[in-house]
């Protein structure tokens, strides 16, 4: 069940969002206008669950471009919703745009309660009654800020829900996060994935402003994809603002499953790029890079610069050490997209799989002949079995005769061999060298140091490999 919160800009629907979600997920500042694309936060009270849909302030006298586009959002938003929630300024009075948008939802299918946002104390509560003349009942005196009247709202809007239907069986999810410079397309590739106009896209730099989960359904599997704003460098980052928004796409990545960093193929892959996949990577997440805008460049029958595609995975395999895939998309002209969500599950799968035991000492055979183990002090390092011992992120075992002849150029050598094998490129992973008769984990679990953060327990790199040397 959703319900749509709508309203004239600047009147506190965000941060009444975020007071009745008790989350801080919408971005909230005093400037009007934040809010863009409609952002959906699940919730609960009393037992019923329900989404709420922030959506951005609606003026409909204004003509300009972007404006039209959230009035679109907002229309889009009412028609997915089976209650609307009117959000009114008590403190302003009625506006004119509180009347026409009182036009609008009156032509909606749906109930509509009014909000009237900002009364901050008792004593203003009589302001809320200058709103019985938009026609849609008693409206209810709120407080984002201090809460006030919060629990009446809640009470009104569940019993304003349809009857809720049985709840069907919860089933796996991969939250797909698409993250970035700004302007690169992100928002033009989920507008691709999901096949319509569902967020805004513009050639201003920085229309995102939200990270906006969109659940949706590909080849019969479930995902949510997770739309960003643009990640600049931090010395780059203007103002209070632009701070939050970078702070979301960042936990956006945390709480993601795989992550695409899009990139500009026009550009190459940049050195902003490659932090932003650090970024993703560290936050456990399994990635993978995309040249977008691959028909603006001259590879393949396009007119501009041409792109060394081998040169770029070479420079990716060179910088980064989890190894992602480089691949190609053209968010304007479909060009490789599908492949993309493909290549997102694959990612989600290899993350939670398990290798069977004997294929890894397989592998463990193989390599020790490709290149013998090293030694010190003529004593040889010897691998003696392998066992996978965990899932997302995965994590090995191995038992060797002694942790100390472990050397880091050795333990990176498996790692990369094990992802060749494997098709593990850009999947956080983790192996412990434990020494023969010894408990894992007494003494000598070593984890590498290659991107701590994000959720408990995501480790990226080669257990072992950052301290053996």
């Amino acid at each position: 069940m959703k319900i749509a919160v709508v309203g004239y800009p600047n009147v506190g629907k965000s941060s009444l969002v975020n007071r009745l979600t008790q989350s801080r997920e919408a971005v909230v500042h005093e400037r009007p206008g934040v809010t863009r694309d409609r952002k959906e936060l699940a919730t609960e009270w009393n037992g019923r669950a329900f989404t709420l849909i922030d959506t951005g302030g609606v003026d409909l006298d204004d003509r300009d471009e972007l404006s039209r586009s959230i009035q679109e959002q907002a229309r889009a938003a009412l028609a997915d919703a089976q209650v609307a929630l009117f959000v009114v300024d008590a403190r302003a009075g009625v506006r004119p745009g509180d009347q026409e948008m009182a036009d609008l939802l009156r032509r909606q299918p749906v109930p509509v309660l009014v909000a009237a946002n900002k009364v901050d104390s008792v004593n203003e509560i009589p302001y809320a009654a200058e709103f019985h003349a938009l026609g849609f009942g008693d409206p209810i005196a709120v407080s984002a800020a201090q809460g006030l009247g919060t629990g009446d709202l809640l009470d009104r809007l569940v019993a304003a829900l349809p009857p809720e239907d049985e709840a069907a069986e919860e089933e796996d999810v991969v939250r797909l996060a698409l993250i970035g410079r700004p302007n690169v397309g992100k928002s033009s590739m989920v507008n691709r994935f999901l096949g319509n106009d569902r967020v805004i896209v513009s050639e201003v730099a920085g229309t995102t402003r939200d990270a906006i989960d969109l659940p949706f359904e590909y080849d019969g599997r479930r995902l949510v994809l997770v739309d960003t704003a643009g990640l600049r460098r931090q010395a780059k980052v203007g103002d209070s603002l632009e701070y939050y928004t970078s702070l979301r796409s960042r936990r956006a990545a945390e709480r993601a499953d795989v992550a695409l960093v899009i990139c500009d193929a026009t550009d190459g892959i940049t050195s902003q790029d490659f932090r932003i996949a650090e970024l993703a990577m560290q936050s456990g997440c399994a990635t993978a890079m995309v040249l977008n805008k691959w028909d603006l460049t001259g590879t393949d029958g396009g007119t501009g610069k041409e792109v060394d595609l081998d040169y770029e995975r070479a420079r990716v395999a060179q910088k980064l050490r989890l190894r992602p895939r480089v691949l190609t998309a053209s968010a304007l002209t479909g060009r490789h997209v599908q492949r993309l969500l493909i290549e997102a599950f694959a990612l989600a799968d290899r993350t939670s799989g398990r290798i069977p035991t004997p294929q890894l000492n397989r592998f463990l055979s193989d390599i020790q002949e490709i290149r013998q183990p090293p030694a010190r002090q003529n004593h040889r390092l010897k691998l003696i079995y392998m066992t996978q011992t965990d899932e997302r992120p995965p994590r090995f075992s191995i038992q060797v005769n002694s942790r100390q002849r472990v050397t880091r150029d050795y333990a990176y050598f498996i790692e990369n061999r094990l992802r060749e094998r494997y098709r593990l490129e850009g999947i956080p992973l983790i192996i412990d060298f434990v020494e023969r008769n010894e408990r894992r984990g007494e003494g000598g679990d070593q984890r590498g140091r290659g991107g701590r953060g994000g959720r408990a327990g995501r480790t990226a790199g080669p257990a072992g490999s950052s301290e053996a040397a």
